[in-house]
């Protein structure tokens, strides 16, 4: 007699397949689970007894990990196997067909008590299997062993406090701020370390350098991996890289991932630096190998990437996205969120005198975070401005928002071009003595690069170009709803920049009028660069004129570039995962539910679970919003919809939403606390430069994760053993070290 599986949606039989079939296991709650996933309502009045007799589940619907062959005639399952791969949506198609194996439809206390029962299983046999591993795998220690991991959990408590804390391991002098720590421990009584340096002189290192770097090195690594375990978990990613740092004299790349975690959340963390060393290739090579080798990543799964770098890097960073991008095709360069897209368009503008001003806003940033400069440029706004007070308010709160890092800012900036002048002079003079000789020496420099002509008509002409983009950026990075409308509004974005190039020397000729009047407020006159005549011969300075000189050398360059830009970041495949943001209920809402989602997922055809019953699961979706109750509100953002109990019962659109969520353009949504790249500008703004430590600055972006001593210290054990112990540390001598003084260099184990 044929056995037929009894899942829901499930035809198979065991005469027209040569799949292994099921029994429902005797013991009843494991029973239970499977009844519970079957979604099968029938099943439950019966008993496990009765299901194990009568009922059977084919292979299809077990992860492939829980099934193995014993013979080539037997398979079987794995003790602990648990189905999990049902179709509970295809019957939706036709809901007029009679269905024996009927779906049961959870109701919300139905799911919580599911919910509830797993928990308290989990919870049971966690506690079953870590009882059983404490009294089976704990080899037994000597009293030498216990006392040696009781000190190297003292001396980690210390590092981890440092790093989290971000104290720098050195002091500002010769000072050591981790042996203040170890010293502050020993005083307050921590018998640990007592017995270690019973007899050691007061004024002896601890550790050496090697052996902090070490105990620093398992810090660290513990730390990213319980990152990385989740990530590899959500399968997913993206990578983002910072701006450059500097690390003993040599370039570091911060390096980001973007994934979506268990619990739906969409997460940014900070994994390490990466050497910015050699050419594109070898660069691509450096972080293939990191994500691959050392932390056990899959580049095949980076679905996105985005570089903040800045200055003349940014060439460099944009072939690395390519080489990437040609790698994985999937690995999509997009923009990043939190940088406004008219400061990145400028930034990847290969044109000295745009770095020139993009830098220039940068070091303004900077120059204004005190807050004597800060009241000297609100009165040199409100001295300039006095007559239009409206203006000056506006300015004024600009001044007091990070104006140089918001969509508008070159507009902000040509307003403020006179009044930041008068500024830096003011500053320059130094009347009252209030500012110190660096303020006033960067004073003098920024009145310099403001003074110039060319920077005055670069300005004037990056402000009327990127205001064509400016709405598309805002809405880009803004809510779920505006980047759906951005990705469909970019043709006329382009449209517009195209008439522009098509009218450049009408434009041109009114942009350049507007850089004399300015120019003229401000005192400077009109000139062409003297680098340019510099290069050209006696003959030929006569003929060149100003105006023409610039039409040629930046208005027609940074608008060609900037279109090509534009076409470069949002290429049809770009913009096929942001139109997919109609699965949205609240922007499927707004498109009178008359979407089509399945023209822009195929993109990730090959990462959905199920693709060829993608086409009716979007149908079942829209259906589903589409004849809610009125009291139903309609979820808003990605986050939301993924927050939703039932929008697992829809694998591929669970899957789609959490694959663009991981992209770098879409705003980060419901993150905890501060961002991971503004965690580490403030530990690089509040340690000094000198004192910078890559380990240090890991471990204090990622106070949030959870650490175990226990595991740093078997990690240790295993890394670094104690079969070979060096001599304790010895006193510093005061005879000289010609004279037989031992030093401290000499220590190589914490031993």
């Amino acid at each position: 007699m044929p056995n037929f599986c009894a899942a829901p949606n499930c035809t198979r039989k065991s005469t027209q397949s040569d799949l292994a079939f099921f029994r429902f296991p005797r013991d009843p709650e494991r029973c239970r689970i499977w009844v519970e996933n079957c979604r099968r309502a029938d099943l439950e009045e019966k008993t496990s007894d009765q299901l194990n007799k009568h009922y059977r589940l084919c292979a299809k619907h077990f992860d492939p990990a829980m099934v193995y062959k014993t013979s080539p005639y037997r398979t079987v399952l794995k003790d602990s196997a648990i189905p999990t791969i049902f179709d509970l949506t295809s019957h939706l198609q036709n809901p007029n067909l009679r269905h024996r194996k009927r779906v049961k439809e959870l109701t919300e206390e139905d799911i919580e008590k599911i919910k509830q029962r797993r928990l308290a299983s989990q919870k049971k046999e966690e506690a079953v299997v870590e009882d059983k591993t404490v009294e089976d795998a704990t080899p037994q220690m000597s009293s030498e062993e216990k006392e040696f991991r009781e000190y190297l959990k003292s001396l980690f408590e210390v590092v981890v406090m440092l790093g989290k804390q971000g104290i720098p391991l050195e002091g500002s002098d010769t000072s050591s701020n981790f042996q203040a720590l170890v010293n502050y421990r020993l005083n307050s009584g921590d018998e640990a370390l007592r017995k270690r340096f019973r007899g050691t002189a007061v004024n002896a290192e601890y550790l050496s350098a090697v052996q902090l770097g070490q105990l620093l090195d398992v810090c660290e690594n513990t730390v990213r991996e319980e990152m990385i375990m989740e990530v590899r978990e959500s399968r997913f990613f993206s990578i983002i890289t910072g701006d450059i740092v500097d690390f003993d004299q040599e370039k570091y790349l911060p390096l980001f991932v973007r994934f979506v975690d268990q619990q739906n959340a969409v997460r940014e963390e900070f994994l390490d630096f990466l050497l910015f060393d050699g050419d594109e290739v070898a660069l691509v090579e450096r972080l293939e190998s990191q994500m691959t080798e050392r932390w056990g990543l899959s580049m095949e799964d980076c679905r996105g990437q985005s570089h903040k770098v800045t200055g003349t890097s940014t060439t460099k960073m944009k072939a690395v996205a390519v080489l990437l991008n040609m790698k994985y095709p999937l690995a999509l360069h997009t923009p990043y969120s939190d940088i406004a897209l008219n400061i990145q368009l400028a930034n990847s503008l290969p044109y000295s005198i745009v770095q020139v001003v993009c830098e220039t806003l940068r070091r303004i940033a900077a120059f204004y975070k005190t807050p004597f400069t800060q009241e000297e440029l609100e009165k040199a706004i409100s001295t300039h401005y006095q007559k239009n007070e409206e203006k000056a308010e506006a300015l004024t709160q600009a001044c007091r928002s990070n104006w140089t890092e918001q969509h508008n800012v070159f507009d902000v900036l040509l307003e403020m071009l006179p009044p930041l002048l008068a500024c830096m002079d003011t500053v320059l003079l130094n009347t009252m003595g209030r500012f110190q000789e660096k303020q006033t020496s960067d004073a003098y420099s920024l009145a310099e690069t403001l003074a110039e002509f060319e920077v005055v008509v670069t300005v004037v002409i990056l402000k009327n170009i990127l205001m064509f983009t400016r709405a598309f950026g805002r809405n880009l990075q803004g809510e779920s709803l505006d980047t759906f409308c951005a990705a469909n509004s970019l043709t006329a974005v382009l449209h517009s920049l195209n008439e522009v190039n098509d009218n450049i020397d009408v434009y041109h000729e009114f942009w350049y009028e507007e850089a004399l009047s300015i120019a003229a407020v401000m005192g400077i006159p009109a000139k062409i660069p003297r680098l340019f005549l510099r290069k050209q011969s006696a003959g030929e300075v006569g003929e060149v004129q100003a105006e023409l000189y610039f039409k040629e050398y930046v208005t027609v360059p940074v608008v060609h570039s900037v279109i090509q830009e534009l076409e470069d970041m949002f290429f049809e495949n770009n913009l096929k995962p942001l139109k997919c943001l109609s699965l949205v209920p609240a922007i499927m809402g707004q498109m009178k539910f008359n979407t089509s989602e399945e023209n822009y997922a195929e993109i990730y055809q090959g990462d959905l679970h199920k693709a060829e019953t993608l086409s009716a699961e979007l149908h079942c979706w829209r259906i589903k919003w589409k004849h809610r109750g009125k009291e139903v509100r309609l979820p808003t953002t990605i986050h939301e919809t993924l927050q939703l109990q039932d929008v697992k019962f829809f694998p591929n659109v669970n899957c789609l939403l959490k694959l663009i969520s991981t992209l770098p353009v879409l705003k980060l949504e419901q993150q905890k606390g501060d961002k991971a790249s503004e965690r580490l500008q403030a530990y690089l703004d509040s340690v000094a430069s000198r004192q910078w430590n890559r380990s240090s600055a890991v471990l204090n972006v990622n106070t949030h994760v959870k650490h175990d001593l226990e595991v740093m210290v078997d990690k240790y054990c295993r890394l670094y053993s104690e079969d070979e112990p060096e001599p304790e540390p010895e006193p510093v001598s005061e005879e000289a070290p010609g004279d037989g003084a031992a030093t401290s260099e000499t220590q190589e184990n914490p031993s």
